[in-house]
């Protein structure tokens, strides 16, 4: 079983301990991916405004959140 597939199997749980813990965890690797992507789509020369409307948020805030990891 993949790591998302088991992440979101304990998300669904009836125990709010383990599907607490599950949902972070599943954000954590969502940030990851995300962060990810957006730096292959700016070696490719992607601008922010392009990623910004992929990831169906404001320019300002993919900037916000991505350039601080170090991709200008």
């Amino acid at each position: 079983m993949s790591r998302l597939t088991t992440l979101a199997a304990a998300a669904g749980t009836d125990d709010p301990a383990t599907g607490l813990a599950a949902v972070a965890a599943l954000r954590r690797l969502l940030d990851e991916v995300e962060a990810a992507h957006v730096a292959q789509a700016r070696a490719s020369g992607w601008s922010w405004e392009a990623i910004a409307a992929a990831l169906g948020v404001r320019r300002q805030t993919a900037h916000r959140k991505h350039a601080i990891r170090g991709q200008s």
